[in-house]
């Protein structure tokens, strides 16, 4: 391979993946769940491949990153509009501490240990298992926690000042993920899909359809985002 066709593999593969990424989006590399992972990891040996083997012709490596790189759109738009699909292929957030208490077995389904825990945990300035109420490991890793009541920043009721909403729910739960009501997390807030419609008609929404995300707040308000938002 000449030292020409070898600045020209680099420059085709290097401008070919910069259009694809910014092609496929920003989650590529923003979130790195199973998915991600993968794909990058096989879009990056192609695009090696491209440049320096050189039994690889040009017209093949960009056939082969382009139709990659296709797929994984595909998969991509078929992720977001597919609740069964997006559980497959990424996973589905884990609880592995509630009110308090670890969840064992959850803790076994993520393949992670009390010592790795308390690392995640100290990523995030949390030192005590004590200290949390709720611990969410994300699909792409990352853990989210909700502290208690008295570790949390200065409030309201630190200063005396009464809140006017009262709590009814531990944590906001979403009950619409595009359009799709989420039966199960109704189910555990013992509340029922009728409930559930009469508090969008109130809202001037006539089909669940026409919602793209709802979430109960731990006030018992919901907090409705419909489809087909204009941005101003």
């Amino acid at each position: 391979m000449s030292i020409i066709e070898l600045i020209s593999r680099i420059a085709i593969a290097f401008t070919t993946l910069l259009v694809l990424t910014r092609i496929m989006g920003r989650k590529e590399i923003s979130q790195m769940t199973f998915f991600n992972f993968v794909s990058g990891i096989a879009i990056g040996t192609i695009g090696a491949s491209l440049v320096i083997n050189s039994t690889v012709s040009i017209r093949n490596g960009i056939i082969a990153l382009v139709g990659w790189s296709l797929f994984t759109i595909a998969l991509g738009y078929i992720d977001i509009k597919s609740k069964r699909v997006r559980t497959v292929i990424e996973g589905q957030p884990r609880i592995l501490i509630k009110n308090g208490k670890i969840m064992e077995d959850e803790l076994r389904k993520v393949r992670l240990d009390v010592n790795a825990l308390n690392a995640l945990l100290r990523q995030k300035n949390v030192f005590s298992v004590l200290d949390v109420d709720y611990a969410i490991f994300e699909t792409d890793g990352k853990l989210s926690v909700m502290k208690k009541e008295a570790q949390q920043p200065l409030t309201k009721a630190d200063m005396n000042i009464q809140s006017t909403k009262p709590v009814y729910f531990p944590i906001a739960t979403e009950v619409i993920n595009d359009g799709r009501v989420i039966s199960t997390n109704l189910q555990k807030l013992n509340l029922n899909q009728e409930w559930l419609e009469q508090q969008l008609q109130q809202s001037g929404i006539e089909s669940i359809s026409d919602v793209f995300y709802a979430q109960i707040q731990k006030d018992g308000s919901l907090y409705i985002d419909t489809k087909n938002d204009l941005i101003h």
